[in-house]
This record gives structure tokens, sequence and C-alpha cells, in this order.
């Protein structure tokens, strides 16, 4: 069964005396346990679809559901809880507190959750045994990707979200942090949904999304054999 249920969502950006449609009619699925790309040119509406799943923006029209709760309809507060509890964020520019250690940055965004993971257990599962004492400074692009991704990861989401997470990094760098997020589907059985622009990282996928004019051009399970 589909985490994520998105049916003919739509959203329109008034800018002066001109309508934008960003998403125009997308209907999707997105599964636990699989790591899912959204790929496409600029414009295409990737980051728009991303930040309604994410609940930082809403449909003008059509339904997002989540593990059975319509993410349009709830309240302000509603959308807090569950971009607090459900939901992690990964981003192209890591987002780290410059003055706080790589388990200092995974251990703020867990406060307050219950069941959360230990910032020492989930660097030492992502590769960064001995570097929790680390400050974003002493680490390499691709180490401090992964401290942004344990630090979604920790509170365990049911849904992670990575926009353009290797937009910042060389290509093996790129390759390592997407091979990161394919094992993370896999052990955490989260949702895992990338919005990139590199067709490239499709062959890492269990699915791919491909965008275009604010729709859905083609939308494919990758075999074993494309892997």
């Amino acid at each position: 069964m589909a985490l994520i249920a998105a049916r003919d969502v739509r959203r329109v950006y008034r800018t002066g005396n001109v309508d934008v449609r960003a998403l125009d009619g997308v209907s999707l699925n997105i599964e636990s346990g699989q790591l899912t790309t959204i790929v496409g040119p600029s414009g295409s509406g990737k980051s728009t679809l991303l930040n309604i799943l994410g609940g930082t923006d809403q449909p003008t029209s059509g339904s997002v559901v989540c593990d059975g709760v319509e993410i349009e309809n709830l309240s302000e507060a509603g959308l807090t809880k569950y971009r607090r509890e459900r939901v992690g964020f990964v981003f192209q520019f890591y987002n780290l507190i410059p003055t706080l250690t790589a388990a200092e940055n995974v251990g703020i965004a867990c406060r307050g959750i219950k069941g959360a993971i230990e910032p020492s257990e989930i660097l030492e599962t992502l590769g960064l045994a001995g570097r929790e004492r680390s400050f974003p400074h002493e680490l390499s692009g691709g180490q401090m990707q992964r401290v942004a991704i344990a630090r979604a990861l920790a509170k365990r989401p049911a849904l992670l979200l990575c926009d353009e997470p290797t937009g910042a990094l060389d290509s093996k760098t790129g390759d390592e942090v997407m091979r990161t997020l394919r094992q993370a589907a896999e052990t955490s059985n989260a949702a895992v949904v990338v919005v990139t622009h590199n067709e490239g990282y499709s062959r890492l996928a269990d699915r791919v999304v491909r965008l275009r004019d604010g729709k859905v051009s083609t939308a494919r399970r990758m075999l074993e054999t494309d892997i």
C-alpha cells in the first residue's frame, strides 16, 4: 500500500494578471521502503511537488493523502506536527549549524521526538563513526551531506524528501550520497523521494517519475537489471 497517494494535484500561482500552473493534474503513489526519483527540466514542477508532499505548500486543488491523513485539510498546527513527526528534509546545501558538531547537529533536530535514534548510532550507520565531534568545516561535502541525511533520519520519518541533495557535489560523491539514500530506504522502510536534474541517478531508484510542464510525462518502476 502506498504511503503517499496524490490525486489530480494542481498548484497555480498568480503573477500579476497571469496564472502560472506549476502543477497541472499530477497523480502518483509513493511507497514505503523505496527510493523514488523525480526528474525533469527546470520549471517542470519538481520542487513544487516536493513542497506539497512535505506540507510546506498547499495544492490549489486535488488531494494528497499520507497514511490515511489528507494533508491539504490539516490546520497550521496539524501541518507543523506532520512536518516535525512524519517528514525528514534534506537540501542541496546541507543547512548545518557551523558552531555545532556533527552529533549536535543531528541531536538538535530530534529534541522532543519520541523514539529518535541516538546521533552517534545514526552517524555510524551512515559511515561517520569517529566524526561525531567534527564541526562542519572539518568535513568534506559528502560527509556534510551524510550528516544532513543522518539529521533527517534520526527522528525515524515515514517520508524523507530530498531536494537536489547532490547538486553541490562532484559525480563520485553524488553517487555515494544517492547510494546512502537508497540504503536508508531499504533499512528504515522510509519512503525516500529525491528531486534531481541528473537523469543518471535514475539507475539507483526503485521508481522514476518524470515531470514536464507540471504534468507527469512518464512513471516507471526500475527493474533489477536497470539498477
